[in-house]
Order: C-alpha cells, then sequence, then structure tokens
C-alpha cells in the first residue's frame, strides 16, 4: 500500500514533505506546519511568520515548491491580500497546478507562474466573454459521429477546411449533416426511444420506430404504418420524392395530412404511411421534434457549439450568469431595413436617439438594406454618404456616441458579392469613414450571432417567410397563423433556410454557419413582413419588421427578464 500511495503521490506532480497519514508511517504529523490544521479546502494550509503556501492532498500531506525562487514568487505575488483573500487565491493557484501536466514531482517556478497567470485571466475572461459579435465565417463547425454519438470538431475528422469554393464532396456532406443532426435528436426523443425496463408489454407499443428509405425499397410485400425520416425532393416534375442517405422513394401525397408547419423542397420531414409497388402512400408529414438547449447541452456538455472566446459553453459560467441578472439596465434594439437615403427615415432615428440619449441602450443592431434603391452606379457613393449622415446624428448624442454599441448586418440588396450565404460584411473602403466616427461600432456578417453573458442570439436578415410561403408542397389551411408555422418550421430543421439551394443559395462548405442548433435563447428573423414575437422551445423569436414599411416600429430586447417591447415612432 505504501508503495502504490508513493506512486500516486508522485503521478499528482507534488512531493511529500511531510504527514501524518498512515500510509507515511514515521513521518511527523502534518500539524508541525504552521497552518495546517483541518477545515482547509484539498486545498490551501497558510503558513504563518514567512506565508509560505502549501497546498495538501485529501491525506493530509503538506506540498511545498522546489526551489526558494517560486516561494519568493508566490510571497510578493500574494503579499497584497488579506487572510481570507489569500486562501481563496491559492486554492485556485493550487487547482491550476493540479490541471498543469508536470514534469517532475517537484513544483517549480515556471509552474506557479503558470498557475498565477491562470488564475489571474479568469476575471479577465469573464469581462471579455460579456458581449461578443460572432461572425458566420468564425463560428466553430462540428460534426456528428454516430459511432461515438458525440459531436467533434472538424479537426479530428477527414474532412478539409470549409472553402468558399466548394467540392462536390462538400454539397453532399451539406445535407448529410443536416440530416445526421435531425436523426440523432429524433431518435433521442421519447416517442423514438424504447424503455430500458419494459414493465408492461403496451409500454413499447406506444413508441415508434424510425426506418430507412433502403428498408422499404428492399420489401416486395407491403409494408404497413412506418415512418420515415427523409428529406423532400423533386426529382421529376410534379412528383416528390422523400431522400436520406440510404436511397429515395416515390411519394404518393394524394391521402397526405400535413402538422403546421411549411413543408417546403430540401425540408426534412417525419413521413408516415405505408410502402407498396415502389411508392411510399404518405398518410401523414410532421416535423422532426425539437430539443430545448439544456437538454442538448445536458447529453453534451459543455461545448461551445455557439463560437466566440470562452472554450466552454456560457451557459456553464455562474459569474456571467449573475452579471446577466444584475445588468437590469441591459437593452438591445433591433431595427431592419434602415434606409439611410431616406430623409424620414435618418429624421425617425434623429427622434429615437433623442429619447433613448438620458438611457442609452446596451447596443443598436441595425439590419439592411442600407438604401431603398439598392441598384446603380452610384450606389456605393451614396451609401458612404449615408453612413456618414447616421455618424453626425450619433455624434450629436454624446451619451449614445460613448456608450451605446452599433452593430451593422447586411442585407440581400445591400452591395456585396450576390445573394449567397452566409454573406460577408460591408466593404471596409463603404464603412471607414462611419468607423472612424463611431468607435464603438461592428460591422459584420449575415447572419451573425451575439454572445451577452449566458445569452446566445442569432440574427438573420432576410425576407424568408414569403419565401418559404411561395416554396411550399401545401400551404398551410391557416394563413392567419403563418409566424407561429414559420418559426416552427425554422427550429425543427435546425437550419434558418430549409430551402432548395437554388431557392436559397448557401455556399458548401458554410452551411453549418445556418444552424439553429442547439437552439438558442433568441432568434432575429428581421424580415419585410409584419412584425411578430414568437416563442416554441424556449426560444424568443422576433421579426422588428421593415422599419419604414410598419409605420417605424422596431423591437427592444431587455435580457435581464428575456423580455421584448414592441416600440414605435409615431407623430413625433
Amino acid at each position: 500500500m505504501a508503495i502504490l500511495r508513493q506512486a500516486e503521490l508522485k503521478s499528482t506532480g507534488l512531493e511529500c514533505r511531510s504527514c501524518s497519514c498512515t500510509q507515511h508511517p514515521g513521518r511527523p504529523a502534518a500539524s508541525s506546519h504552521p497552518g495546517a490544521g483541518p477545515g482547509r479546502r484539498g486545498g490551501a494550509a497558510l503558513l504563518g511568520a514567512n506565508r509560505q503556501p502549501w497546498s495538501r492532498s485529501g491525506c493530509g500531506a503538506a506540498w511545498a515548491p522546489r526551489s526558494g525562487e517560486a516561494v519568493k514568487y508566490l510571497t510578493e505575488t500574494l503579499e497584497s491580500l488579506n487572510e481570507e483573500e489569500f486562501e481563496d487565491v491559492i486554492d485556485k493557484i493550487i487547482d491550476a497546478v493540479e490541471k498543469q501536466p508536470l514534469s517532475t514531482n517537484m513544483i517549480e517556478l515556471s509552474t506557479v507562474e503558470a498557475a498565477v497567470q491562470e488564475c489571474s485571466q479568469a476575471l479577465d475572461e469573464t469581462i471579455k466573454n460579456v458581449f461578443n459579435i460572432i461572425g458566420a465565417f468564425d463560428i466553430p463547425r462540428y460534426i456528428y459521429n454516430p459511432d461515438r454519438k458525440r459531436f467533434v470538431p472538424l479537426s479530428m475528422t477527414n474532412l478539409p477546411v470549409p472553402n468558399l469554393f466548394g467540392t462536390a464532396r462538400d454539397k453532399a456532406e451539406l445535407f448529410r449533416e443536416r440530416y445526421s443532426i435531425l436523426q440523432q435528436r429524433t431518435h433521442r426523443h421519447e416517442l423514438f426511444t424504447p424503455a430500458a425496463v419494459v414493465i408492461h408489454p403496451d409500454d413499447n407499443r406506444s413508441k415508434f420506430q424510425l426506418k430507412t428509405v433502403e428498408t422499404l425499397l428492399g420489401n416486395t410485400a407491403k409494408v404497413r404504418e412506418v415512418i420515415v425520416l427523409g428529406m423532400i425532393t423533386q426529382l421529376k416534375e410534379g412528383k416528390y420524392f422523400l431522400e436520406d442517405p440510404t436511397g429515395v422513394v416515390q411519394l404518393d401525397l394524394s391521402k397526405a395530412q400535413f402538422h403546421s408547419g411549411l413543408y417546403t423542397e430540401s425540408c426534412f420531414v417525419l413521413a408516415e404511411g405505408w410502402y407498396e409497388d415502389e411508392v411510399f402512400h404518405v398518410n401523414a408529414f410532421g416535423f422532426p421534434p425539437t430539443e430545448p438547449s439544456a437538454t442538448t447541452r445536458a447529453f453534451y456538455g459543455n461545448i461551445n457549439f455557439f463560437g466566440g472566446p470562452s472554450s466552454a459553453s456560457v451557459k456553464a459560467s455562474a459569474k456571467l450568469k449573475q452579471l446577466e441578472d444584475e445588468n437590469e439596465d441591459a437593452m438591445f434594439v433591433f431595427l431592419s431595413d434602415v434606409w439611410l437615403d431616406q430623409a424620414e427615415v435618418l429624421e425617425k432615428l434623429h427622434t429615437m436617439f433623442s429619447g433613448y440619449s438620458s438611457a442609452p441602450p446596451t447596443c443598436f443592431f441595425f439590419c439592411g438594406n442600407f438604401s431603398s434603391a439598392p441598384y446603380g452606379k452610384n450606389q456605393i457613393q451614396s451609401l458612404k454618404g449615408s453612413l456618414k449622415a447616421l455618424a453626425d446624428i450619433i455624434c450629436e448624442y454624446p451619451s449614445i456616441h460613448k456608450s451605446s454599441r452599433f452593430v451593422f448586418v447586411p442585407g440581400p440588396e445591400d452591395p456585396g458579392p450576390g445573394s449567397v450565404l452566409p454573406r460577408p460584411p460591408l466593404a471596409e473602403n463603404i464603412t471607414q469613414e462611419f468607423r472612424q466616427l463611431v468607435p464603438f461600432s461592428v460591422f459584420t456578417t449575415n447572419p451573425c450571432r451575439v454572445q451577452y453573458c449566458t445569452q446566445e442570439i442569432i440574427i438573420f436578415r432576410e425576407d424568408l417567410v414569403n419565401k418559404m410561403c411561395r416554396n411550399c408542397v401545401r400551404f398551410p389551411s391557416s394563413s392567419m397563423d403563418i409566424p407561429n408555422h414559420f418559426v416552427k418550421t425554422i427550429l425543427s430543421q435546425g437550419h434558418l433556410t430549409p430551402l432548395p439551394l437554388y431557392v436559397s443559395p448557401v455556399y458548401w462548405a458554410y452551411d453549418y454557419a445556418l444552424r439553429v442548433y442547439p437552439v438558442p435563447d433568441m432568434l432575429v428573423i428581421a424580415d419585410k413582413y409584419d412584425p411578430f414575437t414568437v416563442t416554441n422551445t424556449d426560444c424568443l423569436c422576433i421579426n422588428p419588421g421593415s422599419f419604414p414599411r410598419s409605420g417605424f416600429s422596431f423591437k427592444v430586447f431587455y435580457p435581464s427578464n428575456k423580455t421584448v417591447e414592441d416600440s414605435k415612432l409615431q407623430g413625433l
């Protein structure tokens, strides 16, 4: 036992200097070290006269740095702290030391320096993680591995680094990844998960089992009551098919009932029906079930799917959550179609800034299009002048100029490389003068992501509602409830544009930047459709509407209590 215990102690990278436990007979008692009394957290002991820091393992062993240099460094670093702060900091330093790969069983100066630096960075990282704008091309890519049943980073796969000029493989992977994400999510849903222990024979009868297209094609006899997860495609004019990674089967939709949602080509569905004579006769179409973010993270841990400077998901940070709750004055203002070339729009912005000057919002989010006339040889020069006019208005209100941030998300008709998503920011030569006049401004991609404390927000500027309605396989019977149909479709698909690529082009290798998985806290779809606010699967989905077309309406979001306020500038 003594040999095993010594091997264990050496593996920690610390050397036992004294111990009173039974594994080390003949050693002087740990109490001979000043401050090594009981009640310390595995843990720090405060030494008396020279305030030498010691750490102890659970058995009571005391440890010391290898050289006087390490002791001197710690003493100089920590001498300004009072007793309570000292103990807390020592605990953190010891935790940091234990995380490091130590080359010897003694603590060296370099190890202590690295531990102190890590502890000092903790607060800086918390501050750095409070508010971040994440561009679409900076989002990390994770691939679902069905064998390990885990998401792995791109670096752990054989896939190449994303490139704007995608290959045929990228196009195939695009749909395969969409499918695998929805499949693993559906398999975990209670309706598709058989009980581990069947207490009653009827327990599993209410469960459903997903089949693949391949299992249908392999049958010559009639297959009754089957559910298949696949993508709706139209391989022949007027004939719809269901496709998954294993094959394609023709659909008969003559008796199909459609549950709520907007069913378009290239969206994934759960098709229920029977198979006979190489045709899948559909009784009902439904979307894959959605899953709250908390459920996803409980299964996959603190992977940072969202992006940003934090190595782990910000959802796990108690400090950020505390900051979020305490900062009740935080306020985000969302506007879409900010036509800066219209005098009336600039006048209304003037009025809005005047109203907010006494209590500046945390951030203004301006979504394009930034010109009412998006085409013409003078478009770029005109946009430069319009941004300069906006900057001059902002500078008239010093409180807003100093306190608020401004984020610009380009629209589909703003100057850029075309309509392919994700869309890069407005060119630097257009925004340079504005950024000099308004330093706290960010021109980002479309879509983009915003991380505020523990909250995750996705912003997407696209006239998507009408586009999806036009491409429906069958339009919903209740046209009055389009926003709810729309939001359910986006969250169920786990993607911002569940449309054919010829309707909504995407850079194949960057399709992952359009994912809505795990479900964010808030989804902002800046659309010219009428403003709406819908909550689904613990996700707040809003559309601020077109600022000039909707009577100068916009949305205000309060992160501390996750509420949205409808606002409008009327007759001012």
